[in-house]
């Protein structure tokens, strides 16, 4: 018994350390721009629009109203524009019947920026990437089965996928092994503020003693926007991992 405890005890001793030294080196990197471009590379690496896509995908994120929901239908909404003769699938699990639902609140998003409703397909059931690509493609096929005749052909096809930076690597290939053989990413990157915001707080007045540190948008901002970036990173390459362990992608 007294064995066991020790070897327990000295376990136990070896993880504090190791999570202790993974959570010094998060906040040391935190004051650098490392996670920013680690970030920015997973949103860039499959990023590419080399052909006029046959359907532009959305995934559809945390729901909406909501970041990742906002952002993703502010660039469909672009892209159909650009792209007019598109059809736009809009990819999140709800009740298409239910007006209040998030997939239905998308789609009124895209009614909003423009997109009349003849050009926008739902997918309501996928649950996780995978299942999504697998369902879309379902999708696909039944739809060109039934207005031109012709069935799915992963060859012939073009799909532009639409999500956030650090989901945009794993959803391309995800959806490339799902039998979509030309497939593009456009990254949901968000936009910063072009104004200086540093301020002196002596002439905003409060207290003397307190440290002014209007100057430092670093401190103010930077360090808690990489530590953000830190998790999203440590997030999607477990993801990433767990994707190909399956053989996903």
């Amino acid at each position: 018994m007294k064995i066991v405890f020790h070897w327990f005890f000295r376990a136990g001793k070896v993880a504090l350390l190791f999570l202790g030294s993974v959570a010094l080196l998060g906040i040391i990197l935190a004051f650098t721009s490392a996670p920013f471009w680690i970030w920015y590379g997973l949103g860039t690496a499959n990023a590419d629009i080399t052909r006029t896509p046959d359907y532009i995908v959305v995934l559809g994120g945390s729901g909406i109203p909501s970041e990742s929901g906002l952002m993703r239908t502010f660039y469909a909404g672009i892209a159909a524009t650009h792209f007019p003769d598109a059809l736009l699938i809009v990819a999140l699990p709800g009740d298409t019947a239910d007006s209040l639902s998030s997939i239905s609140k998308m789609r009124d998003e895209l009614f909003l920026r423009g997109i009349p409703p003849e050009r926008i397909l739902l997918e309501d059931s996928g649950t996780n990437t995978r299942a999504q690509a697998m369902l879309i493609r379902e999708l696909v096929h039944n739809y060109e089965l039934r207005m031109t005749n012709d069935e799915f052909n992963g060859d012939s096809l073009t799909l532009l996928l639409i999500t956030s930076p650090e989901h945009l690597y794993r959803a391309v290939l995800v959806f490339r092994k799902a039998g979509f053989k030309n497939v593009d990413g456009l990254p949901a990157f968000e936009s910063d503020i072009e104004s200086d915001i540093s301020f002196a707080a002596k002439r905003l007045g409060g207290r003397r003693w307190v440290p002014d540190v209007g100057d430092s948008i670093t401190l103010r901002y930077q360090f808690w926007t990489q530590l953000q970036y830190e998790i999203l990173i440590l997030r999607e390459y477990l993801a990433i991992t767990y994707y190909w362990l399956m053989g996903w992608i």
